[in-house]
């Protein structure tokens, strides 16, 4: 009976200390960045608030705490989406001229800033995947371009916060 009390204390010590090493090395779950007080209510200033990013983006930074503002004036600082650009390009082509393979890219430049103080310059994230096509599975193949067009958003959300998190 007291082997059994010593064992069980032996492995509750343990399993503190072990909980108390991965918190102290800064370890957190993956997906979740903890965020500085500056983005604790940021401001999205984008061009096109539907995209892919931005809905990944907006979604990754309220998983993450922060209270997006809904005007710039109310924010604690501004993440500013300068450029968002998706490109197709056809990287096979088959005996029969028909494209057999394509490459998508998705590229964003992003910044953030408080005031007038710049708190991340200009970062440029980018997405490549490449997919094969078969016009006999057109529908098929299109779902899967939109799908990989979501997944690199998340993708490159999940990495934007990772350096806001720096900050």
């Amino acid at each position: 009976m007291r082997c059994a009390r010593a064992a069980r204390a032996v492995l509750a010590a343990a399993l503190v200390a072990l909980v108390s090493l991965a918190a102290g090395c800064g370890f957190h779950l993956q997906g979740h960045s903890p965020l500085p007080v500056a983005l604790k209510s940021p401001y999205l200033e984008v061009q096109d608030r539907q995209s892919d990013f931005t809905q990944s983006l907006r979604h990754a930074l309220i998983s993450n705490g922060a209270q997006l503002a809904d005007r710039r004036e109310q924010a604690s600082a501004v993440v500013s989406i300068v450029k968002e650009n998706f490109r197709k390009r056809t990287l096979v082509i088959s005996p029969n001229n028909q494209a057999a393979e394509y490459e998508i890219t998705y590229a964003v430049t992003f910044t953030v800033s408080a005031g007038d103080k710049q708190l991340l310059q200009p970062q440029e994230l980018t997405a490549t995947r490449s997919f094969s096509f078969d016009e006999r599975l057109l529908l098929a193949k299109g779902h899967e371009e939109d799908q990989l067009r979501a997944d690199m958003a998340r993708d490159l959300a999940e990495r934007a916060m990772r350096l806001m998190s720096n900050l």
